[in-house]
């Protein structure tokens, strides 16, 4: 069976940063409820940038959700005052 990862990582300014953790906080229970295929969702906060990292079933159920009303309406209108970048969003399967 194969696994899909969703790495959406998002440049915060340090003084952000626990503004953008209150949304991935916020939203990681309504994800992993309601997003079809979903498997898990991790907070990685380094140096430079924080990365959210998404486990999914497989890459489709990755595309779907950056489709969603979820991610779309939600979870990107409440993280974009934070960002001082475009995010950098990769889907990656796992065999």
């Amino acid at each position: 069976m194969s696994k899909a990862y969703l790495e959406i990582t998002l440049q915060v300014s340090e003084q952000n940063r626990s503004q953008a953790g209150e949304v991935y906080a916020k939203f990681k229970q309504p994800f992993l409820d309601t997003v079809s295929g979903s498997k898990s969702k991790e907070l990685l906060v380094r140096e430079a940038d924080v990365q959210v990292l998404h486990g999914f079933n497989t890459t489709a159920c990755a595309e779907n959700y950056l489709k969603s009303a979820l991610f779309q309406n939600d979870i990107v209108r409440a993280l974009t005052p934070y960002l001082i970048a475009e995010p950098e969003i990769r889907i990656y399967e796992a065999q």
